[in-house]
């Protein structure tokens, strides 16, 4: 038996014939081979259009639910039953259902966000419409598998101009995030032992954790990285942070930057990659130069990003390698398709083109720099002698180490509670060891955060802490 809704707004009655018949059809309510009513009597029946049954049976055939036989009618086709595993479990489990959350009321200290309201949408959609007119055909095409050519070019010269890299844009490859580029060069050294600095970024540790590689996590001093530690181990790729280290925002200095070119010159395997991922924002001083810049054995693999610059939703990194290194990459991913939209990478050149990117780093760096110093003067005027503000001025964080009877967990937990988004160090020790100690660093990222409520953003991180 069918039934019609004649009054559903959400389904056309030819979707409401077909889904009833289907459904008696994989029941076995209809056996196999049995005639069908045909479209004239079936539309009686029912008092429905003909085009409607037709429309209905036409869709059944097409999936092989029924066949006709010419003059003569519809059949159902002879389908097996489904066989369910005793185990099949027929509901979702609710362990995974996940609940939609507002973030009415919150205040964001996070150092991965970055404030939408500020970012040029305007302009940035002016140059996507530029595009249209300039590489509409380009558009239809398949992207080369690095990224378009011109991109790749204007990233070289921005490179040059702003972080001292002097590279081909042969040696430039994009993908839509840095764990996709990290990926792919696991995947090229699969038999190496990597390194990473402790406490680092810990998505990167995961990774190489899934990739099954052997890998050592290296302390920090006050200069960084600890290569004394680093050469004891037989690693032979280090990942890195030497313009603003993540998450202790530690500027590494020229010695140690020799000494780590040095290691990695001093054995043929032996490769650093620098991750330069908020090296744009740089306050009371020039930029940093990248360790790249410093790179005369060709031993440094580049990653940047624009998700900082731009937006975080705008998903768009790149890494520069060395001619020894595109070679392999080549040789394993030429047939690999571009992984970001080819839209975004084509406005990203015109954004760039044009000097928009430099003006808004510009116009933004003038902003966080003044954010940063408001949130530094209610951090001492409210928490005064129980922090230490470590205070590094480079990036979009700093870390604030607090002398507080409450644990790691506890401090999360209070966070949540206080609508106040926060992350400590315990998000990014690899190993304990970082944390046995009786102060609790808290990492504060500023980028996301208006001067109005930076007071009460302070006053809930110290009932965070101290209630």
């Amino acid at each position: 038996m069918i039934r019609i809704d004649f009054t559903s707004d959400h389904r056309f009655i030819y979707q409401q014939i077909y889904s009833q018949l289907r459904k008696q059809i994989l029941q076995n309510e209809l056996r196999a081979h049995s005639k069908l009513p045909s479209k004239r009597e079936l539309a009686e029946i029912l008092n429905v259009s003909i085009n409607s049954v037709k429309t209905a049976y036409e869709q059944l055939m097409e999936e092989g639910y029924i066949y006709t036989v010419e003059r003569v009618g519809y059949y159902v086709e002879e389908i097996q039953e489904f066989k369910l595993a005793a185990n099949t479990q027929q509901t979702f489990p609710p362990n995974l259902k996940e609940t939609v959350e507002t973030r009415k009321g919150w205040l964001s200290l996070s150092h991965m966000n970055t404030n939408p309201h500020l970012f040029p949408f305007k302009k940035w959609l002016s140059c996507q419409s530029k595009i249209y007119n300039t590489y509409i055909s380009s558009l239809g095409d398949m992207p080369h598998t690095q990224g378009p050519y011109m991109l790749r070019q204007s990233i070289a010269e921005m490179l040059y101009r702003t972080r001292g890299i002097t590279c081909e844009p042969e040696q430039i490859v994009l993908h839509a995030t840095s764990q996709g580029l990290l990926e792919r060069i696991i995947y090229m050294q699969q038999k190496k032992t990597f390194a990473t600095e402790n406490p680092g970024y810990a998505r990167y540790h995961h990774l190489l954790k899934r990739a099954n590689i052997n890998t050592h996590l290296i302390q920090l001093d006050a200069q960084g990285i600890d290569v004394d530690y680093l050469t004891n181990t037989n690693a032979d790729i280090v990942i890195t942070t030497p313009s603003h280290q993540f998450p202790t925002g530690i500027i590494m200095p020229i010695s140690r930057r020799i000494e780590l070119l040095n290691w990695a010159a001093a054995k043929e395997e032996r490769y650093i990659i620098e991750d330069d991922y908020d090296s744009e924002y740089k306050y009371q001083t020039d930029n940093i130069p990248a360790l790249q810049s410093l790179d005369y054995n060709q031993k440094v693999i580049y990653m940047g990003t624009f998700s900082k610059t731009l937006l975080p939703g705008i998903r768009m990194s790149y890494m520069v390698l060395p001619p020894k290194w595109l070679s392999l990459y080549l040789d394993h991913f030429a047939l690999e398709i571009q992984p970001a939209n080819i839209l975004t990478l084509y406005t990203l050149h015109e954004f760039i083109d044009s000097g928009l990117l430099e003006k808004h780093v510009r116009k933004m760096t003038k902003h966080y720099e003044t954010i940063r110093t408001l949130l530094i003067e209610q951090l001492y005027e409210q928490l005064g002698e129980h922090i230490v503000i470590h205070d590094i001025p480079a990036g979009l964080h700093f870390l604030v180490e607090v002398f507080t009877e409450k644990t790691y967990t506890a401090i999360e937990e209070q966070a949540i509670l206080h609508k106040l988004e926060l992350y400590t160090l315990k998000r990014f020790s690899l190993n304990s060891l970082p944390l046995i100690k009786k102060s609790r660093s808290i990492i504060i990222g500023f980028a996301n955060i208006a001067p109005e409520d930076i007071p009460k953003a302070v006053e809930r991180l110290k009932k965070v802490l101290f209630h």
